[in-house]
């Protein structure tokens, strides 16, 4: 089973900083933030601290600076997110919430060409595993 990867809001936040730009320093994280949510630069140093106690983060450091880079994946957070809001939300009532997405969004012809490549795919795996 997948580990589970749970982050808050600002957390989440700063993860896609940091997945965008692979590496990034306090000062570069809290800038990349502050369109959407402007922050102490204090408050963007004790989340990358703790996040680095969590094992989210790690650092290098060049002269006095902190250089920040991930070591959650994207692929993996994403994953589990999902995976935990299917569970809670949905009852893992994959259908429903697929169906919402769905309704809820825009989609595209493409999107959907997508959906639809991904199901055939999910429907080989299943029939090659019974």
């Amino acid at each position: 089973m997948s580990q589970k990867h749970q982050l808050a809001r600002l957390q989440l936040a700063i993860m896609q900083v940091l997945w965008d730009q692979e590496e990034a320093t306090v000062a570069a994280v809290r800038d990349a933030l502050e369109d959407d949510r402007p922050l102490a630069y204090t408050t963007v140093a004790t989340m990358l601290t703790k996040m680095e106690r969590n094992g989210q983060v790690a650092h290098r450091t060049e002269g006095r600076v902190h250089i920040y880079r991930p070591i959650l994946r994207r692929e993996s957070v994403s994953q589990s997110m999902v995976t935990d809001l299917a569970g809670r939300l949905f009852r893992d009532d994959v259908t429903e919430m697929v169906s919402h997405l769905l309704d809820g969004c825009d989609v595209s012809r493409e999107e959907l060409n997508r959906l639809k490549m991904l199901i055939r795919k999910k429907e080989r795996e299943v029939k090659d595993a019974e």
